[in-house]
Formats: C-alpha cells, structure tokens, sequence
C-alpha cells in the first residue's frame, strides 16, 4: 500500500509539472472570434453543422500532439525548426502571413471585450484601453509560471458555455442527430454553409495554436520521460475545446435558430438574443464567458506572435526573460496590443465581417502550417523513434487536402 500511494503520488506530481500548456492552447481556439463562429454556426444552420466537431475534434489532437512531440523531442520551437530546416526565406514568408493573419484575431480578441462589457453600459473607449494595460502587464511583469496559472484559471472559465447550453434547454435527440449525421451536398454546394465550415475548422486549430503550444512546452521544459503525462494535457485540453463549442452551437441552435433569428453581429448579440429565450442566468453565463474568452486570447495571441517571429528570425524570446533581455519579443508583443486595441476605437468599424473572416483566414493557412509540421514530425533524423505513426500522418494529411479542398471549393463559389 506504501509502495501504490508513492507510485500514485509520483504520478500526480509529474502530471501537475507539465499539465497547463496543452489544456490553455486548446482552450484559446474557443475565443471571441471563435465564440462568435460557433454562435453563428448555431442561429444561421440550427443543428446540421454539429456533425463537423466529430472530425475536428479528431484532428485537433492530432495536430496539437505532433506540436507537442515537436517540442519535447527537439527542444525547440516550430518556427525555429522551419528556419533550420527549410530557410530563412521561406521562414520569413512564413511569419509575415502568420503575424497579418493573427492581427485580424488580435483585433476580434479586443472586439469580444468591447462587445461583451457593452452589453452591461460600458464604453468600448474605456475598457479596450483598460484590458490593453491588462494584459500587457500581466505579460510583461509575469514569469512563465505566474503567467500560465493566469491562463489555466481562465480556461476554466468556459464552463459557462456549457452550463449556458444546457439552461438553452435544446432538442438533445435533435443534436445528437446532427452530431452524427454527414453533411448534406446541396450544403456543400452552398457558399455561406463552406464558408461557415472552413470558419469552424479554422477557429478550432487555428495555426497560432501550434506554434504557441510548441514554444511554451519548451520553455515549460518538458522532457521526453514526462512526454506521456503532457500528452494527456493537450488530449483532454482539446476534448474540452471541443466540448465547449460544441455546447455554444447547440444554445445558439436551440434558441436564435428556433426563434427565427439567423443573423447576429456578435458574439455579444448572441448572448442578447439568448436572454428572452433561455432567462437572465443564460445570458450572464454567455456574456461572462465572452469577456473571459476574449481577455484570455487577447493575451495568449500576441505572445504566440511575438514566439513565432522570434523564434523565425533568430531573436531572443521568452516569458521568463526581462523586457531588455527580449527586446524583440516584447516590444512585438505591445505593439500587436496597441495596434490590435487601437483598431477597435475606429468608429463605425465593421466587426462582424473581422471576426468571422480573421477565422477563415486561419482555416485557410492551416492546411500550409500543417504541410511543415508534417515533414518535420516524419524526419527521422530530427524526431529519432518519435516520429508520426501512420494513423497520426493520415490524419493529418487528410486535414489538408479536406482544408485546401474547401478553400478552393469556396473561393470558386464566390
């Protein structure tokens, strides 16, 4: 018995070392633009799109356990490894288009905290400013530690989306028939329902996941002996992701939709809607859960940036480090807050169309991230005995040419 409690609380002591980076990227996923995506998905195609969180809930482990291997295997982070291995040109085109692409999300990220604390008489020019300072200070003064048990305790938070489905009180036979029902083909020959899947898939393992995921496994030092335990991290962080969006399409299916209203502007909207049709506790849920999602991702999303570039292009980075030991880093970092904050204080700007097309810009470079990460992970000389396994590498191939199918499929469609 003293043998099996040691054994149990050496295992408990290994897992709590490495859990945090899995559970806090795969949570990210589910942020304003995300949180807006699904809401959409649910009030404009009730419960038919429910069928795409099966599949992609499957490539979401895939993808983010490959960047994890990375990580732990190499020592070293994915935009690190394209430089080493494919150029410092290609490695440079690389970063330019992730940086444009994740200043879209930065921005939706700070349109989510507007929106949400709008629906409670805030002004967006007083609380954008305010959760700028917030998060740029939480980052800069942090250490790696303090910084990700910020992180886990907002992950946490997203239990308010599946408590809010649930008051939604949904046609439960109804979503799990849409769960496991394909798609139909007159939707796929449909512009809005492939928009709005390429959307989905986008927002779930967007491409800045992967590159944060790999940076901060290795900052975390996580080793190959504590590899098992890390990987239950990122598997039941992405269960969980999935979960929660999968709840939000539901409650937006089980009230906008019924009730007819298949157009909203904003995540915050949805929350709105929701409160005549499910009750004030509903609406609370799903507007705290926006604020949360928003501040949460309007951190992480800059950090992910300022790793890439940094790590791309040979310059020091790291949450550990001070300001003047990472110059690069953090003054990247403040500079996609401000420019991402400053945005939303144009007046007149038309965040519904950023916050849906930053996520289908994400879906539409993914399948180009996931080309990379893949000749990586099957570099024996790289990953040694740690390469892919079979099954893992016709997942993943099968997430890109689905991903470049439908881009294509969507663009022709336009």
């Amino acid at each position: 018995m003293k043998f099996f409690s040691r054994g149990w609380r050496n295992r408990m002591m290994l897992a709590l070392a490495v859990i945090g980076p899995g559970f806090v990227t795969a949570s990210g996923g589910d942020d304003a633009g995300g949180v807006f995506t699904y809401s959409q998905a649910g009030a404009q195609f009730g419960y038919s799109l429910l069928w795409t969180m099966v599949p992609i809930a499957i490539a979401l482990v895939v993808v983010q356990e490959m960047a994890a291997r990375m990580g732990v295997v190499t020592g070293k982070g994915l935009s690190d490894l394209i430089r080493e291995e494919f150029g410092f040109r290609l490695t440079a085109f690389v970063m330019l288009a992730l940086v444009v692409t994740n200043f879209g999300n930065v921005v939706a990220e700070f349109a989510g905290v507007a929106s949400s604390l709008e629906l409670f008489g805030a002004s967006r020019y007083v609380v954008v400013p305010a959760a700028a300072f917030i998060v740029w200070v939480i980052v800069v003064r942090g250490t790696y530690d303090s910084i990700e048990k910020i992180f886990l305790t907002a992950s946490a938070f997203y239990v308010c989306y599946i408590v809010a489905g649930l008051l939604a009180q949904p046609d439960w036979k109804a979503a799990a028939y849409g769960t496991v029902t394909r798609p139909t083909a007159a939707g796929i020959r449909a512009y809005g329902y492939v928009y709005m899947v390429v959307g989905l898939v986008g927002t779930t393992i967007a491409p800045w996941m992967q590159f944060y995921l790999q940076a901060s496994i290795v900052e975390k030092g996580v080793t190959v002996r504590q590899y098992r335990a890390s990987r239950w991290d990122v598997i039941l962080g992405c269960i969980f992701s999935v979960v929660v969006a999968w709840f939000i399409i539901v409650a937006c299916a089980a009230t906008l939709y019924t009730a007819g209203q298949h157009n909203i502007t904003s995540a915050a909207d949805a929350a709105e809607a929701l409160r005549p049709l499910a009750g004030d506790y509903a609406y609370l849920l799903f507007a705290a859960g926006l604020f949360n999602a928003s501040l949460f991702t309007a951190s992480i999303l800059p950090i992910s940036t300022a790793y890439a570039v940094c790590e791309g292009l040979g310059f020091e980075s790291g949450l550990d480090k001070k300001f003047h030991e990472a110059p690069v880093f953090y003054w990247l970092y403040t500079l996609l807050i401000v420019a991402g904050a400053g945005v939303l204080l144009v007046p007149g700007l038309p965040l519904v169309y950023v916050l849906v097309l930053s996520q289908v810009v994400n879906g539409v470079l993914l399948p180009f991230i996931l080309i990379f990460m893949l000749m990586l992970t099957n570099d024996r000389e790289l990953m040694g005995t740690h390469v892919n396994s079979r099954r893992f590498n016709i997942v993943a191939w099968t997430t890109v040419v689905v991903m470049i199918a439908l881009s294509v499929v969507m663009l022709l469609q336009r």
